[in-house]
C-alpha cells in the first residue's frame, strides 16, 4: 500500500532541512521525500509501508517540534 504523509516541521535554517531530509529518507519505506513551503513549512513523504508516527516522533525528537498532518493512500 502506497501512502503519502505530510508532516508539519520548522524549516528555518539549512541545518534544519538537512536534519529533516535525513531522518525521512533513512526510515523504511520511503521513496520520496519533498518540502512544501506554502504558508506553513511541511515536508511530504511518499512510500510504502512507512511508519508515520514512528517518524514524526523521530523528528519531534531532533527538531522539537513536528507535527502529523495527513496520512492518504496513493492509487
Amino acid at each position: 500500500m502506497k501512502q503519502k504523509i505530510v508532516i508539519e516541521v520548522p524549516l528555518n535554517c539549512t541545518k534544519c532541512k538537512k536534519k529533516v531530509l535525513t531522518i525521512c529518507t533513512t526510515a523504511e519505506g520511503v521513496t520520496a521525500v519533498k518540502f512544501i513551503r506554502d504558508g506553513k513549512d511541511r515536508v511530504e513523504i511518499i512510500g510504502e509501508g512507512v511508519d508515520a508516527a514512528q517518524v514524526t516522533q523521530d523528528l519531534r525528537n531532533n527538531l522539537k517540534f513536528a507535527k502529523l498532518v495527513n496520512v492518504s493512500k496513493l492509487d
